[in-house]
């Protein structure tokens, strides 16, 4: 079971850090990924961390001001996002595939319900 959380409405140029807990014990063997999804459009790729938490993934629209971590003893993976843009706004979900890892969601087995963050301009 995943649970995302830390979402919120701020403004143009502020930093959230969104996490994403698991239950579980074999976290650790799982990869995760932020998706997202802004209203009236499709869900699309953020993030993503492998099981290890050597390899990272990010899509461009996020890449230079994000950062993705894990800490597998908290069963908790962070998105770190600085700079927000009005654009950033959506519901953020995450999602875990065991030992895989990458953009495409369909290859995700479980998500969670998603936080909203909303960017004010």
């Amino acid at each position: 079971q995943l649970q995302a959380s830390g979402g919120g409405l701020v403004q143009a140029g502020d930093s959230l850090r969104l996490s994403c807990a698991a239950s579980g014990r074999t976290f650790g063997t799982y990869a995760i990924a932020w998706f997202r999804r802004a209203s009236g459009k499709e869900r699309e790729f953020v993030a993503a961390i492998n099981w290890g938490g050597v390899n990272k993934y990010y899509a461009d629209s996020v890449k230079g001001r994000s950062t993705i971590s894990r800490d597998n003893a908290k069963n908790t993976v962070y998105l770190q996002i600085n700079s927000l843009k009005p654009e950033d706004t959506a519901v953020y979900l995450c999602a875990a595939e065991r030992w895989g890892g990458g953009h495409n969601s369909d290859t995700y087995d479980y998500w969670g319900q998603g936080t909203q963050v909303t960017v004010s301009s």
